[in-house]
């Protein structure tokens, strides 16, 4: 009796772990992405940062205009739609320093522990996908549409612009303005990484927003004020001080107030779009009597904003770190 063929039955193999795995963060990057730009509170934030932009721009621009003709020549015409404010309103860089980081904490007080409270987290660490691929995505992909808000605003900001004033911005005003939007952008995902922090050290969604609310009012309420505290204590001023005593406190001043991002971004600001702007620190009388008047190139501008640059990212790098870190060496039960 011969003997019966041998059946081969043909089992689905594993995928590869490896292979699966490349790219990851992209996924979930991009499935944050499309839940972002579909979610109400995208909606709503992009409304209201936008009806704030148009109405400064437009405040700004019928000032501007009355004395365009007068001021043709003057370098840099078009940035001051985003530098100048009206009677009523702060102008745009304003709004977009004081309210940029709603958006930054809006789109990440939630990234972790909402998975956590929803258990999803273990069922989507079972993916073949390394468990740092989550927290990278997550944050790629809020970033992401935090710089599509961003950039609409700008843009829309710039037509409004051009309609009201007549004035095409030239080669060099597009590169300033270009380089101002990767900052503020950098500026918000500071926010960004400080609220991801907070929700993944932080159990429930709404304690971890409160954390970076608080952290973000404390920053731009009271870091000016803080910082004045700590300089007269550090380097008292008397009522018969000296040159030497007002400098050294004007100068502690402005390094304690350079702790928050929020003074950065300013100064970062200030010295990109306004190339009048030749220094960030402390100008004594005899300095400004002796400088000749004139304006810096976009090369020269961007080697006086580059310290402010470094440390803007320096700031969102380590914050986002330590947020990395924290997730890493958290335990996730199903």
């Amino acid at each position: 009796m011969s003997a019966s063929p041998e059946v081969l039955v043909a089992t689905p193999s594993a995928p590869d772990h490896a292979d699966a795995q490349v790219g990851g963060w992209r996924i979930i990057a991009a499935k944050e992405f499309a839940d972002h730009l579909n979610s109400v509170r995208f909606l709503l934030l992009t409304l209201g940062l936008g009806l704030a932009a148009v109405g400064a721009v437009y405040a700004t621009a019928g000032g501007i205009r009355d004395v365009a003709p007068a001021a043709s020549g003057s370098p840099a015409l078009f940035l001051k739609l985003f530098t100048v404010g009206s009677g009523n309103l702060p102008p745009l860089v304003d709004f977009v320093a004081f309210l940029g980081p709603l958006l930054g904490i809006a789109f990440g007080f939630d990234a972790i522990n909402n998975e956590r409270t929803e258990r999803t987290l273990p069922r989507l660490l079972s993916q073949p996908i390394w468990r740092d691929d989550v927290i990278n995505g997550k944050f790629a992909g809020a970033l992401a549409t935090i710089a599509l808000i961003l950039a609409a605003i700008t843009a829309i900001v710039a037509g409004i612009g051009i309609v009201q004033l007549g004035v095409v911005p030239g080669p060099e005003d597009l590169l300033r303005l270009l380089v101002w939007y990767a900052i503020a952008v950098v500026y918000i995902g500071f926010w960004l990484a400080l609220a991801t922090l907070c929700s993944v050290l932080l159990r429930r969604a709404a304690t971890s927003a409160l954390a970076a609310m608080s952290v973000w009012l404390v920053a731009a309420l009271f870091a000016t004020l803080l910082a004045g505290v700590v300089a007269d204590a550090v380097t008292p001023m008397p009522a018969d001080a000296t040159f030497d005593q007002q400098l050294a406190n004007a100068t502690l001043r402005l390094d304690l107030g350079r702790l928050s991002p929020g003074t950065i971004f300013a100064e970062s600001t200030q010295a990109i779009l306004d190339p009048s702007v030749r220094t960030t620190g402390v100008v004594v009388s005899t300095q400004v009597d002796r400088a000749v008047p004139t304006v810096l190139s976009f090369d020269q501008s961007l080697l006086v904003v580059w310290p402010q640059v470094v440390a803007l990212v320096a700031l969102t790098t380590l914050c986002f770190a330590l947020a990395y870190m924290a997730f890493m060496r958290q335990e996730v039960r199903a």
